[in-house]
């Protein structure tokens, strides 16, 4: 235990940017999301022990300490943005509340819409007519490519 210790103290850069390395790669290949906070806890510790050199304990422990505090901020953060539903890859789901613009006039319920970029065909709740560049929301994701709208 003391020999691996003395190279921690004597090679700390390396060693801690080579376990970082290890852990990216590791996570590369899982793509679990577990193991990318501990990586570049092991690189923002290797950077700190060029610039303050400290003994291997306390190295061992600003890691320690780092990769809790990014773990948890950066599952705190992911939890927020993480979409939700069936299918995550499914991005038509998350059109549901988005604001839009019908792109030409809406007859008998039908018209297009652009939402988030994208034109879309869709159906208007309500009422039967709307002008084109009136606002729209998104109530409703229909088969295919259509949506169901009504006026913002």
């Amino acid at each position: 235990m003391d020999v691996m210790l003395s190279f921690l103290d004597t090679n700390a850069f390396w060693v801690w940017l080579g376990i970082g390395g290890v852990l990216l790669a590791i996570e590369i290949g899982t793509g679990s999301g577990w193991l990318l906070w501990p990586a570049g806890s092991a690189a923002v510790t290797a950077v700190l022990s060029l610039f303050a050199p400290f003994n291997a304990a306390a190295e061992i422990g600003v890691f320690g300490a780092l990769t809790i505090a990014s773990t948890l901020a950066g599952r705190r953060y992911l939890s927020r943005t993480a979409p939700t539903g069936p299918d995550i890859n499914d991005t038509t789901t998350h059109l549901i509340g988005h604001s839009g613009l019908a792109v030409h006039a809406f007859h008998d319920g039908h018209g297009r819409v652009v939402v988030d970029g994208k034109e879309w065909q869709a159906e208007l709740e309500g009422a039967i007519t709307l002008d084109p560049g009136a606002r729209v929301e998104v109530t409703d994701v229909l088969s295919g490519a259509r949506v169901r709208v009504r006026a913002a």
